[in-house]
């Protein structure tokens, strides 16, 4: 009898350990961004490299033994429908992840309904900090991992007296550009000295704000532009520029907003020397950059299209998101949030992203300057720099810290060591 058991409990055991992990088959992966409206010039080709890599890992066995399945919906620069389509995605489809949004109005009007239904977000974007969410794993860069590295070289390098600061108003630009200010007034740059601009989504009619930013030189000092202006107001800006003869080396802007994918609606023969900062761009000469420009050519079928940081960033994303899943053996959203602490991965510019507890990547910070080809020369490029959730320059944030595993809090006041309650806009 004994020995009938322990043969029984070892097929047990056998069974259980030849069993599949816990998943849905197939494993449904969410992918929500604007393929129509004024952000669809940046956020289709992410769209597209969703498509890419799900595909790619459907080629390596999918997932947990399930195939991968996009599902795909069209927000067209809504922001308001972003929140219905998140709430679709999680409730209808039943997706097991989202990939998505660009803007941080968007991420602002979807958050509340990923927290309710306790979704998983991927966020893959540049945006102003002051956030940290439980159910979303922000992939893009951080202010002191883009904005504040920029303002550094400006000051450093170019030696820029005089700032504009240029942005769409909406969040991610006034945040941005308070904390921007705030540092350089900390960097004895004076008040009188920073300029601050916003316009609509779309804006056109560039004459105006660009002679007034000439106008900043007018007693002699170095100008310089701080762009967060996004989607295609862009075009409208640097045609601008050029029509009114303002060259790099006379006024250098560097962009936040704008990478290959903007660039290539564009004549950048006169915009030559004009600035981005980014973690990522596709001129970087690496392997691993090569390897993913030549999937991404034979996938989309044009050796023209190009790569840019936010498509690294859903790369990095995904894989992650991929090895935490079969780590966890489950989909389950808890389980998957608790194995992507620590997770790592090469990114494509020669290092490893490293995803932190306060849900942040470790990324390196590049300065690239526009080529007349539409590509950027990388003049600048650091050691991995971990996102700041909470920026010290700005003073109701300056005492919080997110940590998710040790303090299970996103909100932390190290001044009175309490969890600060959450809030969807904070």
């Amino acid at each position: 009898m004994m020995k009938k058991s322990l043969l029984t409990t070892a097929a047990a055991t056998a069974l259980l350990a030849a069993a599949p992990a816990f998943a849905n088959c197939p494993i449904q992966v969410g992918v929500l961004h604007s393929l129509s409206g004024s952000m669809a010039i940046s956020e289709t080709t992410l769209r597209d490299v969703m498509l890419m890599l799900v595909e790619q890992q459907n080629a390596k066995g999918g997932v947990l033994g399930c195939e991968l399945e996009a599902v795909v919906v069209d927000p067209a620069s809504d922001w308001p429908l972003f929140a219905e389509l998140t709430r679709q995605l999680l409730t209808v489809n039943e997706v097991d992840v989202i990939f998505g949004a660009w803007t941080s109005v968007s991420r602002k009007a979807l958050l509340p309904v990923l927290e309710e239904l306790n979704g998983l977000f991927f966020y893959p974007v540049q945006y102003e900090g002051q956030e940290s969410s439980r159910n979303v794993f922000y992939t893009g860069a951080a202010p002191n991992q883009q904005a504040i590295p920029a303002v550094d070289y400006f000051l450093e390098e170019l030696g820029v007296e005089s700032f504009a600061l240029l942005g769409t108003d909406y969040v991610y630009p006034r945040t941005t550009n308070a904390i921007l200010e705030s540092y350089l007034l900390s960097k004895g740059i004076a008040a009188e000295d920073i300029f601050v601009n916003y316009t609509p989504f779309g804006h056109a009619d560039w004459s105006t704000i660009v002679s007034d930013v000439i106008g900043l030189g007018a007693g002699g000092k170095q100008v310089g532009v701080i762009s967060t202006i996004n989607g295609d107001a862009n075009i409208g800006f640097y045609t601008e520029l050029a029509a009114q003869g303002v060259s790099a080396d006379d006024i250098p802007v560097v962009a936040f907003s704008v990478g290959e994918e903007e660039l290539s609606g564009l004549d950048t023969s006169r915009l030559v020397g004009h600035l981005a900062a980014w973690n990522y761009f596709m001129s970087a000469d690496t392997p691993e950059n090569e390897e993913f420009i030549a999937a991404w050519h034979e996938f989309i079928g044009d050796t023209n299209r190009v790569t840019n940081d936010p498509m690294e960033a859903h790369y990095i994303g995904f894989n992650m998101w991929v090895n935490a899943v079969e780590a966890a053996g489950t989909t389950d959203v808890d389980a998957v949030r608790e194995a992507m602490w620590g997770q790592e991965f090469p990114n494509l510019t020669g290092g490893t992203a490293v995803m932190n507890v306060n849900h942040h990547l470790s990324k390196p910070v590049l300065i690239g300057e526009i080529r007349a080809d539409g590509q950027f020369d990388i003049i600048s490029q650091t050691e991995e720099v971990p996102g700041e959730a909470w920026s010290p320059f700005l003073e109701d944030s300056a005492t919080l810290v997110s940590d998710w595993q040790e303090l299970e809090c996103g909100m932390f006041d190290t001044a009175t060591e309490t969890c600060v309650q959450l809030t969807s806009n904070y």
